[in-house]
């Protein structure tokens, strides 16, 4: 009985605190005029002229300057391991741009022992990539990779 009336009032609470929205056309506080604004409008929705693909599903992926081995040998090169005799795998995911350079760098899983901030580092200096295409088109591209580190 008890665990029921906790419900109820979870229930109760979460209608009372909930926010509700109301079409009011008479809103005297927006502007007229929207081109002069420094901020998008309320309910204007963006069509995104940049969507990421991801890999799976795209015709030309991208590609390292030398392929895969010449990628692993790059950051065999230019990782310093924080800590001696650390090993395991950084997963890590970034996007590549239409120009081939990365952005959004992510790390899912590191090592600890500051291998994360590593891993972004060896990440920032990749040289450009090919970038992946869709249609012809160059596009967004997202990729994922994980770092073996010995």
């Amino acid at each position: 009985m008890k665990k029921f009336l906790i419900l109820i009032l979870i229930c109760f609470a979460q209608n009372i605190f909930s926010q509700a929205t109301t079409k009011d056309s008479s809103d005297k506080t927006s502007p007229k005029n929207t081109e002069d604004l420094p901020y998008m409008p309320i309910g204007v929705v963006v069509e995104e002229d940049n969507p990421v693909y991801n890999t799976a599903g795209i015709e030309v992926k991208p590609e390292f300057p030398g392929g895969v081995e010449a990628m692993n040998s790059f950051i065999k090169q230019n990782f310093k391991n924080p800590k001696e005799g650390l090993k395991g795998k950084i997963y890590a995911t970034f996007i590549i741009e239409k120009d081939g350079s990365l952005s959004d760098i992510k790390i899912l899983r590191d090592l600890g022992h500051e291998t994360g901030a590593e891993a972004i580092r060896v990440l920032k200096s990749f040289p450009k990539w090919s970038p992946g295409k869709q249609n012809n088109k160059t596009v967004r591209v997202l990729y994922s990779i994980p770092m073996v580190i010995n």
